[in-house]
């Protein structure tokens, strides 16, 4: 449902852009390091919306990417420590079933 609504305000924030860029078609100065040109304001909105979306998908991305890296160490992580886990729980059961061979308990510390 969160999807739906993204995709809903971003259609609408698209179409705001639009209007707003259709409205505007004056031609402007751009001043570049190497020279000067003249542009369709129409071009200028809609260049820059569209050069902030590529840069905030490209942000996103290198979240996404680092998230998943995150995601796969700690599984790998979370196995060894399980596993470690079983293996006091082993041990344990080990010591349990010898003291009570002995007719005795013994309280365990463990650190």
């Amino acid at each position: 449902m969160r999807i739906q609504w993204n995709l809903i305000l971003a259609l609408i924030f698209a179409l705001i852009i639009a209007i707003f860029a259709v409205v505007n078609v004056d031609s402007v100065r751009v001043d570049y390091v190497f020279g000067t040109t003249y542009f369709p304001l129409i071009l200028v909105i809609l260049g820059s919306a569209l050069l902030g979306g590529l840069i905030v998908g490209s942000i996103g991305l290198f979240r996404n990417f680092m998230l998943q890296r995150q995601v796969k160490q700690l599984t790998k992580e979370k196995a060894q420590l399980e596993t470690t886990v079983q293996e006091f729980n082993k041990e344990s059961d080990v010591i349990k079933t010898e003291d009570s061979d002995d007719g005795e308990e013994k309280q365990v510390e463990t650190t």
